[in-house]
């Protein structure tokens, strides 16, 4: 029953790196960055709804509040921050994020400060128990959860126009731009939705984890060690991912003694590194060949 116990738990954690994946792999797959501060933007916008709700918004109304505005946060970071960068060096963006990770860490330390809150649940707590086995409502709404981000993006990418022009966008720009395809507009709705699924996982995890400013940094590296492992440029290898990381990072923390729970952070930096010696494009991803 513990063993049952600890994938359940693993699933429920996994679908927030999950969530955070997708919003990983959709910026990728537009723009070919590595976001490092989608975990600080995610943050930043559960703060928001954080301060909508002890200004008296109802949990869900400030929830929804936030999520538009972290979908306007991200389609405004690109515009103005990242489409500047074009052109410079894969390095550059590299660096780039990581200073937008500075820049939402610290501005909300100075407006929020960096004292763990409480935050609420979407929905009441209930729990549904067998035997030694337990499933609780906030476990159930990140899985649901999980399952409408994926649904949607597949429904999105794979049965709209909008995703047609979106995956072109990303695929070939020059040619997109060609046939009036608006790549400038694609890479911004890329951006604002990745966004909108940080800021979801966000107020899914604030109830567990509290919220503060370095809340999403650990959360973060979780969702990069699932892409790497399911495929920085695959949806599906994103969710099949991040529940894998979930449940091996369970699993080890319990059965694995060495490890153990104080410990188990390490799970992701050993699969980010057996991922890329064994199989760089994940299990997902597009591998690359180069004709000679």
């Amino acid at each position: 029953m513990l063993f049952l116990q600890q994938i359940t738990d693993g699933v429920a954690t996994g679908a927030i790196y999950a969530s955070i994946g997708l919003a990983l792999v959709l910026i990728f797959r537009s723009t070919g960055i590595a976001n490092f501060a989608q975990g600080e933007m995610a943050m930043f916008s559960t703060f928001v709804a954080w301060q909508l709700i002890a200004w008296g918004l109802p949990v869900p109304v400030a929830a929804l509040v936030a999520v538009a505005f972290a979908f306007v946060v991200g389609a405004a970071t690109e515009r103005f921050v990242v489409r500047p960068a074009e052109g410079g060096s894969h390095l550059n963006t590299v660096i780039l994020t990581f200073g937008l990770y500075l820049v939402f860490n610290e501005f909300a330390a100075l407006i929020w400060h960096s004292t763990p809150l409480s935050f609420p649940t979407l929905a009441p707590e209930r729990v549904w128990s067998v035997g030694g086995w337990r499933m609780t409502s906030s476990m159930v709404v990140m899985v649901g959860a999980l399952v409408v981000e994926s649904l949607a993006v597949y429904l999105l990418l794979r049965r709209t126009t909008l995703g047609l022009w979106m995956r072109a966008s990303a695929a070939n720009p020059e040619s997109s731009a060609l046939v009036g395809i608006d790549v400038k507009r694609m890479l911004m709705l890329g951006w604002g939705l990745a966004g909108v699924f940080g800021a979801i996982a966000g107020i899914l995890i604030a109830p567990r984890v509290f919220l503060e400013p370095n809340m999403m940094s650990g959360i973060l590296l979780y969702a990069f060690a699932a892409v790497i492992l399911g495929g920085l440029d695959s949806v599906l290898g994103a969710v099949v991912g991040g529940v894998l990381i979930g449940v091996i990072e369970n699993l080890v923390g319990t059965y694995v003694t060495v490890i153990g729970p104080d410990l188990k952070v390490v799970v992701p930096l050993v699969v980010i590194v057996l991922v890329l010696m064994l199989r760089p494009a994940g299990l997902f991803g597009a591998v690359e060949r180069v004709r000679v």
